[in-house]
């Protein structure tokens, strides 16, 4: 009866496997209270962790909790995310009167140069955007120009630090 957990593109949404874990458990015939015991957790972690209300669980708990269940994960890379600077100089756009086209965004990425008109929207993609979103806009610029992302990363870093972006992950 095992169960296996399928996470694409590295995403792991903790409310998904709530719900598998809740699922396991009843197929099991199993108590939240039981449940807790077994796996030496509160009973109230596992009533949030199955309701999508637990923001944070340790991983040697969640994989201890996952391997009691008999439920596996597996991880598969997404096939393609092709859109991700398009998403990116839209969200970087939302608050302005111009935007920064995906062309541009790309162009400054690669090359490191930003057009003064473009600062606050590049300042918006550091310090707001989801930095998933931009690791995905390095993948894919640096996979559609054979560039290495650590070059542009490089151009990030050095933007964080010129913006002074409190954004603790620059630092």
């Amino acid at each position: 009866m095992c169960s296996i957990l399928h996470i694409i593109g590295g995403v792991m949404n903790i409310a998904e496997i709530g719900q598998k874990v809740a699922q396991q458990r009843v197929a099991l015939g199993i108590s939240q209270e039981r449940l807790a015991k077994l796996s030496d957790l509160s009973r109230s972690t596992i009533h949030h962790l199955e309701h999508g209300t637990l923001h944070e669980i340790g991983a040697a708990k969640l994989f201890k909790l996952l391997s009691l269940l008999d439920i596996q994960l597996k991880t598969e890379s997404e096939v393609t995310k092709p859109h991700a600077l398009e998403m990116a100089s839209r969200s970087a756009s939302v608050s302005y009167k111009t935007t920064i086209s995906p062309q541009e965004l790309e162009e400054s990425l690669i090359t490191g140069k930003i057009e003064p008109r473009t600062i606050s929207h590049l300042a918006t993609l550091i310090d707001e955007l989801p930095l998933s979103l931009i690791v995905l806009v390095v993948k894919e610029i640096s996979q559609r120009h054979k560039i290495p992302p650590k070059k542009i990363w490089s151009h990030i870093y050095s933007w964080a630090n010129q913006f002074k972006s409190p954004r603790l992950a620059w630092q």
